[in-house]
């Protein structure tokens, strides 16, 4: 993973809570999550959680995640983590954090579903209330939601990384090739969460109890987060409610959201030798979304 650039801990915690936010001292402090790539986490008694940036280039997805989820919690069908507080620099820390309403529930790459069919139906509900039309003043973002395109460095890139480490890469390559030759997307910007996998999707004894990790939220093609599909869920049967969504975007989004798949799984197993979970969602993800028979097909058209 990207490495830490400052150490946070909680002493840190305690001391920023303290000199900003003194009502909410002295409540217990408990770490919960520093998987991700960009912030460490720590939960505030039972109702709030303290979400600070590891590194200086995260430092500006928390303003962001605090600018618009406010106002997208209000439209979504699952719990998500509101933010109650905008902490700023202080006690020896450089960058803004946040306090947020606690979610309860543990990434789903952890607790696998009870029913993996009605929670693809339930992901989907919470994806139809995001996926609506944004605002002309909604953000963008140049690495998501855009046109599979301007991925193709990246993914190649990652794949590189991945040959490196001994992975035939040919079938991720000859499945690139073959999806991202769906049609482009020429629907209206709609919301998105950005970064919507199993470590930011949470459930509690096998039923989804939330979503977290709104860093990325942006606007765009609605197959980036539909690339969760293949993510979490191992079977067409299960896939099912995922694509009827899908469907109800255009043409092709089924087959770009397959793509997205791909280019983050590759993004997250070559990134993430150093953290079981993410690498253990990339796997899968590769695993699922490789067209069987791609490469193939590919050798059988270069003869």
């Amino acid at each position: 993973m990207p490495a830490a650039e400052i150490s946070v801990d909680e002493d840190l915690v305690a001391a920023l809570i303290a000199e900003q936010y003194p009502a909410l001292a002295g409540l217990p402090l408990q770490q919960v999550a520093s998987h991700g790539w960009d912030n460490t986490v720590f939960r505030i008694g039972r109702e709030f959680t303290a979400r600070l940036p590891r590194r200086a280039a995260a430092a500006s997805l928390i303003q962001h995640e605090s600018r618009w989820l406010g106002e997208l919690s209000r439209q979504v069908t699952m719990p998500v983590p509101v933010p109650v507080h905008a902490g700023s620099p202080g006690s020896g820390y450089p960058w803004h954090w946040s306090i947020n309403r606690w979610v309860p529930g543990s990434p789903v790459g952890v607790e696998p579903f009870s029913d993996p069919v009605l929670s693809a139906t339930a992901i989907t509900a919470f994806l139809d209330a995001l996926h609506r039309p944004a605002p002309l003043d909604a953000p963008a973002n140049k690495h998501r939601g855009v046109p599979l395109a301007a991925r193709r460095r990246t993914f190649q890139a990652h794949c590189e990384l991945l040959h490196r480490g001994g992975r035939d890469v040919r079938p991720l390559i000859a499945s690139w090739q073959q999806l991202t030759r769906a049609p482009r997307y020429r629907g209206p910007r709609v919301w998105l969460h950005g970064d919507f996998h199993g470590a930011n999707i949470l459930a509690h004894d096998g039923w989804l109890s939330g979503v977290i990790d709104f860093g990325d939220v942006t606007s765009g093609d609605p197959a980036v987060d539909l690339s969760v599909a293949w993510m979490l869920f191992g079977s067409d049967d299960e896939r099912e409610p995922l694509r009827l969504a899908a469907d109800r975007h255009g043409p092709g989004t089924w087959r770009r959201a397959q793509a997205w798949a791909l280019a983050l799984g590759a993004a997250m197993t070559a990134h993430s030798a150093d953290n079981p979970l993410l690498r253990q969602i990339g796997e899968r993800t590769l695993d699922a979304a490789t067209v069987p028979g791609a490469s193939a097909a590919r050798r059988r058209r270069i003869t």
